[in-house]
Protein backbone atom coordinates (compact mmCIF):
# COMPACT_ATOMS: atom_id res chain seq x y z
CA UNK A 1 0.00 0.00 0.00
CA UNK A 2 1.36 3.30 -1.01
CA UNK A 3 0.39 6.18 1.68
CA UNK A 4 1.57 10.05 0.64
CA UNK A 5 1.20 12.58 3.28
CA UNK A 6 1.93 16.45 3.21
CA UNK A 7 3.88 17.00 6.15
CA UNK A 8 5.49 20.07 8.35
CA UNK A 9 9.57 19.78 9.34
CA UNK A 10 8.78 20.77 12.49
CA UNK A 11 11.48 22.23 15.31
CA UNK A 12 11.46 22.24 18.94
CA UNK A 13 8.95 24.96 20.38
CA UNK A 14 11.68 25.76 23.41
CA UNK A 15 10.03 28.72 25.74
CA UNK A 16 7.39 29.35 22.92
CA UNK A 17 4.52 30.98 25.21
CA UNK A 18 2.25 32.74 22.88
CA UNK A 19 0.12 30.36 22.64
CA UNK A 20 -0.57 26.63 23.33
CA UNK A 21 1.97 24.61 21.34
CA UNK A 22 2.93 20.89 21.93
CA UNK A 23 6.77 19.39 22.25
CA UNK A 24 8.24 18.12 19.09
CA UNK A 25 12.10 16.69 18.33
CA UNK A 26 13.97 18.59 15.66
CA UNK A 27 13.50 17.82 12.29
CA UNK A 28 10.94 15.33 12.65
CA UNK A 29 7.55 15.43 10.28
CA UNK A 30 4.18 16.13 11.21
CA UNK A 31 1.32 15.00 8.80
CA UNK A 32 -1.29 18.00 8.05
CA UNK A 33 -4.81 17.08 8.43
CA UNK A 34 -8.11 17.93 9.62
CA UNK A 35 -7.27 15.15 12.87
CA UNK A 36 -4.58 17.61 14.75
CA UNK A 37 -5.82 18.40 18.06
CA UNK A 38 -5.30 22.18 19.16
CA UNK A 39 -1.59 21.72 20.73
CA UNK A 40 -0.15 19.99 17.65
CA UNK A 41 -2.00 22.25 15.36
CA UNK A 42 -0.64 25.61 17.54
CA UNK A 43 2.53 24.03 17.10
CA UNK A 44 2.66 23.93 13.20
CA UNK A 45 1.12 27.26 13.09
CA UNK A 46 3.97 28.52 14.99
CA UNK A 47 6.57 26.53 13.13
CA UNK A 48 5.23 28.27 9.95
CA UNK A 49 4.82 31.72 11.68
CA UNK A 50 9.01 31.54 13.35
CA UNK A 51 9.89 30.21 9.72
CA UNK A 52 8.82 33.38 7.91
CA UNK A 53 9.86 35.54 11.26
CA UNK A 54 12.69 37.01 9.52
CA UNK A 55 14.08 40.80 8.71
CA UNK A 56 14.33 42.36 5.34
CA UNK A 57 15.32 45.11 3.21
CA UNK A 58 11.99 45.80 1.64
CA UNK A 59 9.22 47.89 1.87
CA UNK A 60 6.99 45.91 4.68
CA UNK A 61 5.20 47.70 7.00
CA UNK A 62 7.25 48.10 10.56
CA UNK A 63 7.56 45.58 12.86
CA UNK A 64 4.98 45.97 15.66
CA UNK A 65 6.20 45.93 19.24
CA UNK A 66 3.87 43.70 20.45
CA UNK A 67 5.23 40.54 21.06
CA UNK A 68 2.64 38.31 19.29
CA UNK A 69 2.17 41.26 16.76
CA UNK A 70 6.04 40.96 16.58
CA UNK A 71 5.92 37.01 15.90
CA UNK A 72 3.37 37.23 13.18
CA UNK A 73 4.77 39.85 10.84
CA UNK A 74 6.65 37.73 8.99
CA UNK A 75 4.08 35.76 8.31
CA UNK A 76 1.64 38.38 7.76
CA UNK A 77 3.32 40.51 5.80
CA UNK A 78 5.63 38.37 3.55
CA UNK A 79 3.63 37.08 0.45
CA UNK A 80 6.13 34.44 -0.80
CA UNK A 81 6.05 32.43 2.11
CA UNK A 82 8.02 29.23 3.30
CA UNK A 83 6.20 26.16 4.99
CA UNK A 84 9.63 23.67 5.83
CA UNK A 85 8.71 19.67 4.31
CA UNK A 86 6.80 18.40 1.48
CA UNK A 87 5.12 15.50 0.80
CA UNK A 88 5.67 12.17 2.20
CA UNK A 89 5.30 9.10 0.30
CA UNK A 90 5.73 5.51 2.03
CA UNK A 91 5.08 2.24 0.66
CA UNK A 92 4.35 0.22 3.67
CA UNK A 93 4.77 -3.58 2.05
CA UNK A 94 8.56 -2.65 1.22
CA UNK A 95 8.83 0.30 4.28
CA UNK A 96 10.57 2.11 1.86
CA UNK A 97 9.75 6.44 2.31
CA UNK A 98 10.76 8.92 0.12
CA UNK A 99 11.02 12.56 2.25
CA UNK A 100 11.27 16.01 1.14
CA UNK A 101 15.01 17.40 1.02
CA UNK A 102 16.40 20.15 2.53
CA UNK A 103 14.88 23.59 1.62
CA UNK A 104 11.80 21.99 -0.20
CA UNK A 105 8.45 23.05 1.28
CA UNK A 106 4.83 23.04 0.87
CA UNK A 107 3.81 25.78 -1.03
CA UNK A 108 5.97 23.97 -3.30
CA UNK A 109 4.01 21.06 -3.53
CA UNK A 110 2.04 21.49 -7.47
CA UNK A 111 5.71 20.77 -8.26
CA UNK A 112 3.99 17.24 -8.34
CA UNK A 113 1.63 17.79 -11.28
CA UNK A 114 4.66 18.17 -13.34
CA UNK A 115 4.63 14.74 -13.06
CA UNK A 116 1.50 13.69 -14.10
CA UNK A 117 0.76 16.74 -16.46
CA UNK A 118 4.18 18.35 -17.32
CA UNK A 119 7.64 17.41 -18.17
CA UNK A 120 7.45 14.41 -16.52
CA UNK A 121 9.86 14.77 -13.68
CA UNK A 122 9.75 16.95 -10.60
CA UNK A 123 12.43 16.86 -7.50
CA UNK A 124 11.95 17.98 -4.06
CA UNK A 125 14.67 19.45 -2.16
CA UNK A 126 18.41 17.78 -1.20
CA UNK A 127 20.26 15.81 1.35
CA UNK A 128 18.05 13.52 0.31
CA UNK A 129 17.72 14.40 -3.41
CA UNK A 130 13.80 12.91 -4.02
CA UNK A 131 13.24 12.60 -7.28
CA UNK A 132 9.84 11.45 -9.26
CA UNK A 133 9.93 10.26 -12.64
CA UNK A 134 6.97 9.43 -15.16
CA UNK A 135 7.76 6.47 -17.29
CA UNK A 136 4.60 5.77 -19.67
CA UNK A 137 2.32 5.00 -16.64
CA UNK A 138 4.16 4.16 -14.01
CA UNK A 139 5.56 6.77 -11.99
CA UNK A 140 9.27 5.73 -10.53
CA UNK A 141 10.00 7.74 -6.97
CA UNK A 142 13.76 7.93 -6.04
CA UNK A 143 14.43 8.02 -2.87
CA UNK A 144 17.70 10.01 -3.06
CA UNK A 145 18.79 10.52 -6.90
CA UNK A 146 22.52 11.01 -5.30
CA UNK A 147 22.87 7.50 -4.22
CA UNK A 148 23.00 4.80 -7.37
CA UNK A 149 21.88 1.79 -5.29
CA UNK A 150 19.01 4.57 -4.05
CA UNK A 151 15.41 2.76 -2.59
CA UNK A 152 12.69 3.38 -5.18
CA UNK A 153 8.81 3.44 -5.08
CA UNK A 154 6.76 2.05 -8.19
CA UNK A 155 2.72 3.38 -8.46
CA UNK A 156 0.82 3.84 -11.48
CA UNK A 157 0.16 7.55 -12.98
CA UNK A 158 -3.70 7.30 -11.94
CA UNK A 159 -2.90 6.03 -8.22
CA UNK A 160 -0.51 8.88 -7.84
CA UNK A 161 -3.11 11.40 -9.24
CA UNK A 162 -5.38 10.03 -6.60
CA UNK A 163 -3.14 10.30 -3.93
CA UNK A 164 -1.95 13.91 -4.80
CA UNK A 165 -5.98 14.94 -4.55
CA UNK A 166 -5.99 12.97 -1.39
CA UNK A 167 -3.04 15.19 -0.05
CA UNK A 168 -4.46 18.37 -1.16
CA UNK A 169 -8.04 17.81 0.60
CA UNK A 170 -5.90 17.18 3.61
CA UNK A 171 -4.32 20.30 3.13
CA UNK A 172 -7.48 21.44 2.89
CA UNK A 173 -8.83 20.19 6.37
CA UNK A 174 -6.17 20.96 7.67
CA UNK A 175 -6.87 25.25 6.81
CA UNK A 176 -10.03 24.93 7.90
CA UNK A 177 -9.31 23.77 11.18
CA UNK A 178 -6.46 26.05 11.25
CA UNK A 179 -8.79 28.70 10.92
CA UNK A 180 -11.40 27.93 13.13
CA UNK A 181 -8.51 27.71 15.66
CA UNK A 182 -7.15 31.55 14.85
CA UNK A 183 -10.68 32.85 15.48
CA UNK A 184 -10.20 31.23 19.43
CA UNK A 185 -6.56 31.83 19.72
CA UNK A 186 -5.83 35.00 17.40
CA UNK A 187 -8.95 36.67 17.24
CA UNK A 188 -7.77 39.98 16.25
CA UNK A 189 -5.51 38.49 13.55
CA UNK A 190 -7.97 35.37 12.75
CA UNK A 191 -8.70 36.28 8.60
CA UNK A 192 -5.26 37.69 8.10
CA UNK A 193 -3.28 34.74 9.86
CA UNK A 194 -5.83 31.94 7.78
CA UNK A 195 -5.02 33.68 4.63
CA UNK A 196 -1.27 33.71 4.95
CA UNK A 197 -1.60 30.13 5.67
CA UNK A 198 -3.38 29.36 2.34
CA UNK A 199 -0.22 30.96 0.53
CA UNK A 200 1.96 29.07 2.56
CA UNK A 201 0.11 25.82 1.80
CA UNK A 202 -0.22 27.34 -2.04
CA UNK A 203 -4.53 26.69 -1.88
CA UNK A 204 -7.07 29.11 -2.84
CA UNK A 205 -8.48 31.07 -0.31
CA UNK A 206 -12.10 29.33 -1.08
CA UNK A 207 -10.61 25.97 0.88
CA UNK A 208 -12.10 27.76 4.25
CA UNK A 209 -15.89 27.81 4.33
Amino acid sequence: MIVLQPVLEMCSPDGFALWPVAEFEPYGFLPLSGALGPADLGTAIMRIADCNNTETDDDRPPRPADPLGSFLHGLLTTHDLFAPGGLRVTDTTTGTTLLPGCCNGLEEWRDWLEVLDGDGWASFGHDPSPLAERFGDTVRLTVDAEQDDSPVIELPLSELRRLLATAERDMADFLQLAADWAAQYLPDHAASVTAALARALNLPASSVC
